[in-house]
């Protein structure tokens, strides 16, 4: 659910932080202020299924500044950056810089919630393929030098009777080691298997 996710304010005037975290409460919405970025980066320390709501011009610290630091680190919260300036130029580099969305004040209540909850579904979704991308990596380390070569040989389509020719290996062998490579990839079909093998092997 993407109401799970808790969302991280970030303005510099105390009524936007006060009416936009009464607004997420409404509707079911966690939420943390902070009146600046510097605030934000010394007190915050779990991003996991969070989001940020930041205002682009603050003090010290503006809107883009925090985004770009946030993306050097290598986190991948999703950002949604608001102005009051109507500045495109402004936009367009808080898009260059990673920010998922981009809103104008003053916004209304639901264009707020609109982009907020698209923000993070299509982060949730996102959270979710890396998650499966990784268990599927995790099981492609477990696999042996030999094994590897044999899932290569199954995931380019080839017979046994050739993937054992290229090793030097007879059929047999490599039935098992194909029996082998399913029970560690935890795969219940040759379908299952080539759809993990692809998946570990995406960056």
């Amino acid at each position: 659910m993407t109401n799970d996710f808790l969302i991280h304010i970030v303005d510099d005037e105390e009524p936007v932080r006060q009416s936009l975290s009464f607004l997420l409460a409404a509707s079911g919405w966690r939420s943390r202020k902070y009146a600046s970025a510097v605030e934000f980066l010394e007190t915050v320390d779990d991003l996991e299924d969070a989001c940020l709501i930041t205002d682009l011009r603050m003090p010290e610290i503006s809107g883009i500044d925090l985004l770009q630091r946030l993306r050097r680190d290598g986190n991948t919260l999703p950002v949604i950056v608001v102005t009051g300036h109507g500045d495109v130029l402004a936009a367009v580099e808080a898009m260059k810089a990673g920010a998922s969305d981009f809103i104008e004040k003053p916004f209304s209540e639901e264009a707020m919630l609109a982009t907020l909850t698209r923000v993070c579904s299509a982060a949730q979704e996102e959270s979710q393929i890396r998650r499966v991308r990784q268990a599927a990596r995790e099981k492609l380390e477990s696999l042996s030098t030999r094994e590897r070569q044999v899932l290569d040989g199954v995931v380019n389509g080839l017979p046994n009777k050739t993937i054992a020719r290229n090793l030097g290996l007879s059929p047999r062998t490599v039935e098992v080691y194909r029996a082998t490579i399913m029970t560690k990839m935890h795969a219940h079909s040759l379908a299952e298997l080539v759809r993990m093998a692809v998946q570990g092997s995406e960056q």
